[in-house]
């Protein structure tokens, strides 16, 4: 099973009888900017090196008039909470507003309200001009416990709620503040800036994006937009990002963490209590151990062509060598759906993130998909995403409904529709890319990882349909009533998956495969007509943008389609269990690999049940190359994980057995 990736533990602040040396010969990043001289001995106290690179400045707004505003506001008596988010910026505030307005009474205005402090900076800022907090934000102090300590303490509707700001506004509270009826007055204070001088910011980008640094320590949640930006004006932000799987990244708290994740940075490190000593002190636990497990492989770096280059380990992995339908050790296996509902720590995962943000935070991306090969010992990882995850980007955005599935608002079905629905923008689906990158940094360098795609008809079908279907019914006439126009939507399928495959192989994928999970409900005659074209376009542009990728066709009910499947050009077929796999693979033909084909209700059964299916499906394959297990489809979402690695054990060992 996988590490978590956080680490919550309650560490106290570094003193004179604590292990000095858990940093020792470690390069550490500091971006911290007001306390730097602090953070770094912090740093050296535990026998780090500290690599100070500032990375904001506190700009004090020369003109401020909401800040007057809400003096006046306030000695009228028309604000009845005032909230403190910094100490840094309540002092500012106070002073700003005291070279127009007298001291003493706004010191009694503020006495006269609720004040809430989120958290002891601020607290001591009130308490220096004799001003008590009303409410205290307790730890870890973010935008949510703020709303919940307001909740508990303070009936906030229809009253006038002064936000005091610190660099940007929290987005999440002001929202949070309106769906509570509240009056909400913004009062910034200051804005953040780069440093006047960036030159050791730019010193660490550059570091970081070498590999010549260990652990990278973030304060704030605006350092890391500072430092992505400089690592884009210094040219190096994609060997940045690929450095990631080489350093720690250590988060002083939530908000920080948000930030982080929110840019695809994966979170090593998070303390229980926001403050820099047990954020040092927890690095200086866990850094040696956490860092030789990131670093047990060597990335793929950005750019690099696939497959060709990737090294011996991976190109001669098992499930390589089968889908070139070459002799191997044993029979791989990998599962659709592997990382899924069936996994609790996938649950857990999901209780706090929904399935489309889930889809679009790299870290959690690679996260869910190196958890799954970790736990179940699978010869490949496929990066999580969802068939759908495109479509928002050519112009039909996917709401998921818990119960019900997708739900596309406007389907297409008319001429006119089609304007609204282009091809895939090629930076749009940056975080599927980096959350490939991050996963091929994480897995194992004899350990593939799968990119996927649906194919044309089945992407096609819930943009006509609006969801999934049992009839397909408005599909079918879309294609009856205005063939002209179905072609030019599955074109534009065709083409803009390619590119979008294409660009997945060449962040780290190293297979890919096209989902056609719908195209069963067609007669052979409608494939050919409808389908065929294009889905064999897909495949010959993916082979012309990355040669040396292999790419695995998989549809649903389609033992009758199976010639015409062939027609396609995929090197691998992906069977269901409706049909025998060594009738199939007759089918088929040589020069196609088989994949396949376990139902997957089976996995319900006991053990030994299990274990005689699989010795089915192996005895069918025939021990001949090019054979790669699979389920018949994905995981179904109560299926028992251990049987789920009884499978995988079963097949390890049966096919260990045959003769070679």
């Amino acid at each position: 099973m996988v590490t978590p990736a956080l680490v919550f533990a309650a560490v106290p602040t570094p003193d004179a009888t604590a292990d000095h040396g858990g940093l020792t010969n470690f390069a550490v990043v500091a971006l911290e900017s007001r306390r730097a001289d602090e953070i770094a001995k912090l740093i050296e106290h535990h026998g780090g090196t500290p690599v100070a690179a500032p990375s904001m400045r506190e700009v004090p707004l020369a003109e401020n008039p909401a800040a007057m505003a809400w003096a006046r506001a306030l000695l009228a008596g028309t604000i009845d909470v005032h909230v403190c988010l910094t100490g840094v910026g309540t002092r500012s505030l106070f002073k700003l507003v005291a070279s127009e307005f007298d001291a003493e009474a706004i010191r009694a205005a503020l006495g006269r309200i609720v004040v809430v402090a989120r958290g002891p900076k601020p607290v001591a800022a009130l308490r220096e001009w004799n001003v008590t907090a009303t409410v205290r934000v307790p730890e870890p102090n973010t935008w949510r416990e703020l709303l919940a300590t307001l909740d508990a303490h303070v009936a906030v509707a229809g009253k006038t709620v002064a936000v005091q700001e610190y660099g940007i506004p929290n987005l999440e509270l002001l929202r949070g503040l309106d769906d509570r009826g509240a009056r909400v007055m913004q009062v910034p204070v200051y804005a953040w800036d780069l440093p006047v001088d960036t030159r050791p910011l730019r010193a660490a980008a550059r570091r970081i994006a070498d590999r010549r640094a260990d652990v990278l320590v973030f304060t704030n949640a605006r350092q890391v937009d500072h430092l992505l930006q400089i690592a884009r004006e210094e040219g190096v932000e994609q060997e940045l990002r690929a450095a990631l799987g080489h350093s720690l990244v250590a988060s002083i708290g939530p908000t920080c963490t948000e930030a982080l994740r929110a840019s695809g940075f994966p979170i090593d490190v998070q303390p229980a209590s926001p403050k820099m000593g047990p954020l040092v002190a927890e690095l200086a636990l866990v850094a040696r151990e956490r860092l030789a497990a990131k670093r047990r492989v060597v990335p793929v770096p950005v750019g690099t062509p696939p497959v060709s280059v990737i090294g011996e380990r991976l190109r001669d992995s098992v499930l390589m060598r089968a889908l070139r339908r070459e002799p191997t050790s044993r029979t791989p296996i990998w599962l659709m759906r592997q990382a899924g509902r069936y996994l609790p720590s996938y649950r857990a995962l999901r209780a706090t993130v929904s399935l489309l943000d889930l889809c679009k935070r790299p870290d959690l991306v690679c996260e869910v998909t190196v958890d799954a090969v970790r736990q179940l010992g699978v010869d490949a990882g496929i990066v999580f995403s969802d068939l759908l995850i495109p479509l928002e980007a050519m112009g039909a955005p996917v709401e998921f409904v818990p119960g019900t599935g997708p739900i596309i608002a406007n389907p297409i079905r008319e001429s006119e529709d089609l304007e609204r629905f282009g091809d895939v923008e090629a930076d749009a689906l940056a975080f599927v890319y980096d959350g490939i990158r991050l996963a091929r940094a994480a897995l194992p360098a004899d350990v593939p990882l799968l990119g996927f795609a649906g194919a044309p008809f089945t992407l096609a079908s819930y943009l006509v349909e609006g969801g999934t279907s049992r009839t397909y019914e408005h599909t079918k006439l879309a294609m009856y009533r205005d063939e002209g126009r179905w072609h030019v939507l599955l074109e534009r399928l065709a083409r803009s998956m390619a590119a979008f495959l294409a660009r997945q192989a060449a962040a780290g994928a190293q297979a890919v495969q096209l989902f056609d999970t719908a195209v069963g409900c067609l007669s052979p005659a409608d494939y050919r007509r409808f389908v065929l074209p294009h889905t064999r376009a897909l495949v010959v542009a993916l082979r012309r943008a990355a040669p040396d990728v292999p790419i695995i066709l998989f549809g649903t009910g389609c033992a009758g389609l199976l010639p015409l499947l062939r027609e396609v050009g995929a090197d691998a077929i992906g069977l269901d269990w409706r049909v025998a796999l060594d009738d199939a693979w007759s089918t088929l033909g040589t020069g196609v690999a088989v994949q396949g084909n376990l139902d997957p209700a089976v996995l319900f059964a006991e053990p030994v049940e299990i274990r005689r299916a699989a010795a089915d499906v192996l005895a069918r394959a025939g021990g001949r190359p090019g054979h790669v297990f699979n389920l018949g489809h994905g995981i179904l979402p109560r299926t028992p994980v251990d049987h789920v690695r009884a499978l995988i054990d079963a097949v390890h060992d049966i096919d260990a057995r045959r003769p070679r």
